[in-house]
């Protein structure tokens, strides 16, 4: 979730992208864009859908067997117990999503999420980020960037269709929040996206940011400490594998020099079994949203897992090489905004696959719920 409240965004929009630092698409060689727009919609701003505010959709995945996409809201029980939205999209056409249901997400022992100001002991508020239907199962998974002002780290749930709670899954020590905060994770920044294999043996759950111990958050003239992708293997509740991602430093500098910025990773997608797609997010305030998508193969990086703390050095020697896929201030969109949901849509008629983006409007009139559909071409 995108730490700040994005005041600025609407006024400004992608028309202030032109101030992104670094080489521009326009100088790097020429090639086939393997992202071409295909559709955009919007929902309006605090739509009702069950008695409550649709917003905040920060996860978005779609089930094949009921033509439907399920979404993910980042409310933590604010504005409505924790929750995704049903909604069928059938031809990504300029009609917006039509929506069906809203399901809320059950706590251990059965009930509603509490809210922050009804916070229970020995049981965390939720952030939920990320959601996917676990294939071959029917159940969904779904991250928690965690409630670390109280002692409680990230955290990977899974559901059932319905709601119910069924478990929480078992995650490395490093995870944990530290007290002195000196390492573990930083508030807000935690699991932003999970990926499954197609398989369905594995999930990938990917930190924002990185770790205390790893490193800084990007700034705009360095990109950071590593973020560090876990992969877990679903059948035992085990870590089995981790490895580095760079992300890029902040692209553009705030329009008031020494106000908010910031950029990370908000969300993953499996290509194949190895190859995995990586959104990074950026903000900067005066100035407006960057969007950039890259692909990594998660072979050609090192297992950090039995690594403790990633000093710059080793972080850069063992993260996974990373290839622009799009920056998606190329592809025609009204405007760019806080996308945080990627999924992959109904195959296409042609046999190429359907990337389908959504942003989260934080619940500020100023930002848009974004729904933006894609055809992807692959390039192995």
């Amino acid at each position: 979730m995108l730490a700040a409240t994005v005041a600025w965004t609407a006024a400004l929009g992608s028309a202030a992208l032109g101030g992104c630092d670094g080489p521009s698409l326009a100088a790097r060689p020429k090639r086939p864009q393997q992202l071409q727009r295909l559709a955009e919609a919007q929902w309006p701003h605090r739509l009702q859908i069950g008695g409550t505010t649709a917003g905040g959709l920060s996860g978005i995945d779609y089930d094949t067997g009921r033509g439907a996409y399920l979404m993910l809201s980042d409310d933590r029980s604010d504005l409505a117990p924790a929750r995704f939205y049903v909604a069928r999209w059938p031809s990504a056409t300029a009609a917006a999503p039509s929506p069906d249901a809203v399901v809320f997400l059950q706590r251990p022992g059965g009930g509603m999420w509490p809210d922050r100001r009804h916070a229970m002991d020995g049981l965390p508020v939720p952030d939920p980020e990320s959601l996917r239907l676990r294939p071959g199962t029917g159940t969904l998974l779904w991250s928690s960037e965690g409630d670390v002002a109280r002692g409680f780290g990230p955290a990977l749930y899974e559901s059932s269709r319905d709601g119910h709670f069924l478990r929480a899954f078992a995650l490395p020590p490093m995870f944990q929040v530290d007290p002195a905060r000196r390492r573990g994770p930083r508030d807000n920044l935690g699991f932003e996206g999970i990926a499954t294999t197609p398989d369905g043996r594995h999930a990938w759950l990917a930190m924002e940011n990185a770790l205390l111990q790893d490193g800084p958050e990007p700034t705009v003239g360095a990109p950071g400490g590593p973020c560090r992708f876990t992969q877990i293997d679903l059948a035992s509740d085990a870590a089995v594998r981790q490895i580095a991602y760079l992300p890029d430093a902040i692209p553009q500098r705030p329009l008031v020099p020494g106000t908010y910025a910031d950029n990370g990773v908000s969300e993953v997608l499996m290509i194949d079994e190895h190859r995995m797609l990586v959104l990074e997010r950026a903000y900067a305030a005066g100035v407006g949203n960057s969007l950039r998508l890259y692909e990594i193969d998660t072979r050609a990086a090192s297992d950090v897992l039995a690594i403790d703390a990633l000093p710059p050095t080793d972080a850069r020697r063992l993260a996974a090489p990373k290839r622009l896929v799009a920056d998606f201030a190329t592809l025609g969109l009204s405007r760019l905004d806080n996308s945080e949901g990627m999924c992959w849509g109904p195959p296409l008629a042609n046999g190429n696959r359907m990337l389908v983006v959504v942003s989260d409007d934080n619940f500020n009139p100023l930002q848009i719920t974004q729904f933006a559909a894609f055809e992807f071409t692959d390039r192995p």
